[in-house]
């Protein structure tokens, strides 16, 4: 390892690699550090996302999918399935990743394209320099050393404490965390190819619980509440166990996975002095979804760019570095968190019986193509009550 680098990216998921591939494939002297002894593990994540959006980033290889979609499904408190079919969402439904292999081919390519790459290698503290950023303290295997940079990006995922560590506010409150517990199940039966997610307050309050296949007969089975609904008695686990004992008493789990996602609006400043924060470090997970495989992937390659261009100019202060914030924000995944924030917002305070009658009247719907916003957009035209309900933002998407 140099003591030297132009970009130091901390953490190797699909954020903090796309910025090590990115920020080497221009050129600069990139060094990629994850805390973690393998790329990839442990899976902190259902592993699904848009055929679209995978292609943005990388081609489709078999490697790494593990079961590609056709349709999806929502099941209300009272049971009802509302089925979309493919012909419907199209590249909005997409692909089940297998992470660990997806993950590793992501580093590997930004270690072709230059990176240096260290795995069990954490960021401990940042090195500070009359108030500014210079670059990191790593430890590994016992070893300490000092690595500079012009810029740090930060890519630590929902624990983000090297944003902290800089004087950044990553807290989240407590109510926009989803505790979060998920099983890989085998020998279920499920269907192969359709998502499926299940919605109510005996489910998975404030939250929801998916089935997501990775194969004929094996599924990512979990489950994300609230955590303010999170207790002794009935946490995640609690509920997923209940459903799981009732939908698929005969199945086998053979890997558990347990964390926290958040659900709150993104930070408020992801850009200091010499520093940038992208992916879950950045909160730019989808607040509604939860899914933030390709935000991060967006933001990593955005940050790297961004700088890129500010260290060719020599000048890496939080000013140049903004125009990273700014960008995401105005694109089109910035504002759809923004949008989504706000319709989760709506959809967790409302009763069993207000998502059954919402469900159901989706079904009813003659959807030429779906994506939250037009579904929202459906939605207001078959319920009027809901401009009121849903104010502001009811307007501004009509």
């Amino acid at each position: 390892m140099k003591s030297k680098y132009e970009v130091l990216v901390i953490g190797g998921g699909p954020a903090g690699a796309l910025a090590a591939k990115t920020a080497a494939e221009k050129g600069f002297s990139v060094c990629l550090v994850e805390k973690r002894p393998a790329i990839g593990a442990p899976v902190r994540c259902a592993e699904g996302i848009g055929k679209e959006a995978l292609a943005e980033f990388i081609e489709p290889d078999s490697r790494w999918i593990s079961a590609e979609m056709s349709g999806a499904g929502i099941v209300a408190p009272d049971g009802f399935e509302m089925t979309l079919e493919s012909s419907m969402a199209g590249g909005k439904v997409g692909y089940i990743l297998d992470r660990k292999i997806f993950d590793r081919e992501l580093v590997w390519q930004a270690a072709d394209a230059g990176a240096d790459v260290y795995v069990k290698t954490r960021a401990s503290a940042p090195i500070m320099h009359d108030g500014r950023l210079k670059g990191a303290q790593l430890e590994c295997c016992g070893n300490v050393s000092k690595v500079m940079a012009d810029v740090v990006i930060a890519a630590d995922g929902v624990e983000s404490k090297f944003g902290k560590w800089c004087g950044i506010d990553t807290t989240v409150p407590v109510r926009e965390i989803m505790s979060s517990v998920q099983y890989v199940m085998t020998d279920i039966d499920i269907n192969p190819h359709a998502t499926i997610f299940y919605l109510g307050n005996e489910v998975a309050p404030e939250g929801y619980l998916w089935v997501f296949p990775k194969g004929k007969r094996a599924a990512n089975v979990g489950i994300g509440i609230s955590g303010r609904k999170s207790g002794k008695g009935h946490r995640a686990k609690d509920y997923l166990d209940r459903f799981v004992k009732q939908k698929f008493p005969h199945g086998k789990s053979i890997e558990c996975i347990i964390g926290g996602v958040s659900v709150c609006r993104p930070l408020e400043c992801t850009v200091a002095d010499n520093l940038m924060l992208v992916g879950d470090a950045a909160r730019v997970v989808d607040p509604l979804t939860g899914g933030g495989i390709y935000n991060a992937m967006f933001t990593g390659k955005l940050a790297a760019e961004v700088a890129a261009d500010c260290i060719a100019k020599g000048d890496v202060s939080k000013k140049a570095l903004m125009t990273y914030d700014r960008e995401w924000r105005a694109s089109k995944m910035g504002k759809s968190i923004e949008r989504n924030y706000h319709i989760k917002e709506y959809m967790i305070k409302q009763p069993d019986e207000k998502l059954n009658a919402i469900i159901h009247s989706v079904s009813a719907l003659d959807l030429t193509e779906f994506s939250t916003l037009t579904l929202i957009k459906e939605l207001l035209k078959a319920n009027p009550k809901l401009l009121i309900e849903l104010g502001a933002l009811a307007a501004s998407i009509r």
